[in-house]
């Protein structure tokens, strides 16, 4: 399986400071960053230079990154020649940042091209303008050189990844996104800015992230100014675990900002909460609504993954709502790819699912009501 779907499908499970900060100091100025969400990385001006900076971009990481933006190449001394023409891109999450700033034909390389939902670029796979590198942790490195690519965008759980080690004494460049690992999801949304930077379309990366940010604290006031707070229910069983998003998580920021009361909301952590099928009946039987039910298209289908999910309120009254019907061509699920780049269309979807008349002239995006 795609490590990046590795990642949301155990994500599916638990469904399931909007200020200017000084990021770096130096002797003779204050640099300011137009960075206002994301933690894992900065994108700053210093001493006349332009500076990428990767703060976390693996899961346990702490080492900084910190790479020059220049009209000349030396990736030896973190220096990387941009704007990016030949680009390899490894993660679905990054191909709608790279096709809203219109760059998708810089794309040359991806592994498990199946994954891939867009039409733009499900095209340029179809055409054979982007070549099939088999798995991301495997990747064919013959293919790879061939196509000589000026920059490998890569993820990781850790720096010390084989891969991409032999990537780099290839002599090809690898540089590491972190989106996966932002805790909220203007953060995430706002790594357009990371691809904005490599491919010379930093205004417009600006602009496009401006607007769904305006989209979603708009949806959000809306939300927090209705009466109803639903009572929610996240998750579903794999195996003999059900996993819910922990109450620091960006799913239960999601949760939140659509104004619900999400059961586990006081609860520590920023992953997922490991529980037993009893502990979530007794606090979720009576549940309004149950967002994010696994990989299940129907009731039928869910049903039949566990038996007992009809002792709960919101399965008999038809209040389940899943991700898992909305496919590309070749299978992908579009919510993987493309959630991630439009938290404001999540955000809106939950409000209309619990909150229908709060926005009346919206149809739903991701999930569709189970049948």
């Amino acid at each position: 399986m795609n490590l990046k779907y590795t990642f949301y499908f155990i994500f599916i499970f638990t469904l399931c400071i909007s200020c200017k900060k000084e990021t770096v100091k130096n002797t003779s100025e204050v640099v300011k960053t137009s960075i206002k969400y994301a933690k894992g990385f900065d994108i700053v001006n210093e001493n006349g230079n332009r500076y990428l900076v990767l703060k976390k971009v693996f899961q346990n990481g702490t080492n900084s990154y910190k790479y020059l933006l220049s009209d000349k190449s030396n990736f030896q001394n973190n220096t990387l020649k941009v704007p990016v023409e030949k680009l390899v891109i490894t993660s679905t999450t990054h191909v709608p940042m790279v096709e809203l700033l219109e760059k998708e034909k810089s794309i040359v390389g991806f592994p498990n091209t199946k994954y891939i939902s867009s039409e733009r670029t499900r095209a340029l796979v179809d055409s054979g303008a982007i070549t099939e590198l088999g798995s991301e942790q495997s990747m064919n490195t013959e293919i790879l050189i061939d196509l000589e690519p000026e920059l490998v965008v890569g993820f990781s759980l850790h720096p010390n990844n084989k891969l991409y080690n032999n990537i780099k004494k290839l002599g090809i460049p690898v540089v590491f996104n972190g989106e996966w690992l932002e805790e909220t999801p203007l953060g995430r949304a706002e790594w357009i800015k990371f691809f904005g930077a490599l491919l010379g379309k930093e205004k417009k990366a600006d602009s496009i992230f401006s607007v769904i940010e305006k989209n979603y604290l708009e949806a959000k006031k809306i939300a927090q100014s209705t009466e109803q707070k639903p009572k929610v229910l996240s998750g579903s069983m794999f195996k003999d675990t059900w996993y819910v998003p922990a109450g620091e998580s960006f799913m239960a920021k999601f949760m939140s900002d659509a104004n619900l009361d999400y059961i586990w909301k006081v609860t520590e952590g920023t992953g997922s909460l490991q529980l037993s099928f009893e502990s979530v009946l007794d606090k979720a039987q009576f549940a309004d609504f149950w967002l994010g039910c696994g990989l299940s298209e129907t009731r039928e289908q869910l049903i039949s993954s566990n038996r007992h999910y009809d002792k709960f309120d919101a399965f008999n009254n038809k209040k389940i709502y899943t991700i898992a019907s909305k496919k590309g061509p070749t299978g992908g699920l579009i919510y993987f790819e493309l959630a991630p780049t439009r938290p404001d269309l999540v955000l809106k979807d939950m409000i209309k699912i619990t909150n229908p008349e709060a926005l009346p002239d919206y149809d739903l995006f991701f999930f569709k009501s189970m049948e």
